[in-house]
């Protein structure tokens, strides 16, 4: 196992090397190129840019990123309007992606929902976080609880060769008030079961380590309600035909609204699992930084 960790290890740094943007960037200090959006609902959307040559990030983290704000109506001078976003690629990838929420009356996301390729934004490559896999201690089955574009580092570690050569299964639970508001999330795990990269790196067969879980707290869907009150009922358990969360071999990343951070919290420690941190890892990490 060690040695196969090594080799994916060493291939992704030979990649991040290699794949290099191949975009000309903009002469602006900390600006980057858009090169494509989706859109997905009146709410959400998504975006790639540019990646910073020497930029270096660990799967999991954020950068901050923002558009400047408009003039001073005393001065005419322009601040930068910037926010935490986590970074959505693999760390082998030569673009960035981001997952983003649309707020009309938002400083930033009222801007930034309508770039278009070609455009520019600012991009700090200073990444830092806490959902990193040096932030856990070893074990044996890893969790993913995410809400709305809390899912968005989560599609960075997912793409991680490391994250399935270190664990035996991976479950992802994205939780979000509709269907549609899912789609991201499904579309990322059809990508991942069809990656030839990961399947040539890890072995054919190596998505079978991942549970997607997806459920809906609005709108009708085959699974509802928030995953909290699916993890107290139990009915997550059952529907995936596991025992339970056991502190010696489960592992958790949690990225969502304050509201399921605090939440899940009290729930893994009920579990006995601690929280960990990049200087101290434990069982489980939460991302303090994101609010969405």
């Amino acid at each position: 196992m060690g040695t196969a960790r090594c080799a994916c290890k060493d291939m992704t740094i030979h990649m991040n090397i290699a794949r290099q943007p191949s975009k000309a960037v903009p002469a602006l200090p900390d600006a980057q190129t858009v090169t494509d959006v989706q859109h997905y609902t009146d709410s959400l959307f998504r975006f790639r840019t540019t990646r910073p040559r020497s930029l270096r990030f660990r799967a999991g983290e954020f950068v901050m990123i923002g558009l400047m704000g408009d003039p001073d109506p005393a001065t005419g001078k322009q601040k930068p309007l910037l926010r935490a976003y986590s970074i959505a690629s693999p760390t082998w990838d030569d673009e960035l992606e981001f997952y983003s929420i649309k707020v009309q009356n938002g400083p930033l996301t009222s801007k930034l929902q309508h770039i278009k390729p070609g455009n520019s934004i600012i991009l700090r490559p200073k990444p830092v976080g806490t959902l990193v896999h040096d932030a856990l201690l070893p074990g044996k089955r890893l969790w993913f609880f995410a809400s709305g574009t809390g899912i968005a580092p989560f599609a960075s570690l997912l793409r991680e060769p490391q994250t399935y050569d270190d664990y035996e299964q991976i479950i992802l639970t994205h939780t979000c008030r509709r269907v549609a508001e899912l789609k991201y999330g499904a579309d990322l795990v059809e990508s991942i079961r069809g990656d030839d990269l990961l399947q040539e790196l890890l072995g054919e067969g190596f998505s079978e380590k991942l549970t997607y879980y997806p459920t809906t707290t609005r709108e009708s869907s085959p699974k509802m309600g928030r995953i909290t009150s699916l993890l107290r009922n139990g009915s997550l358990f059952e529907d995936l035909g596991i025992d339970g969360i056991d502190a010696a071999t489960d592992r958790a990343m949690v990225c969502g609204s304050m509201s399921l951070n605090t939440e899940m919290k009290e729930i893994l420690e009920g579990f006995g699992l601690r929280e960990g941190a990049n200087a101290a890892p434990a069982e489980y990490v939460v991302e303090k930084a994101f609010v969405g």
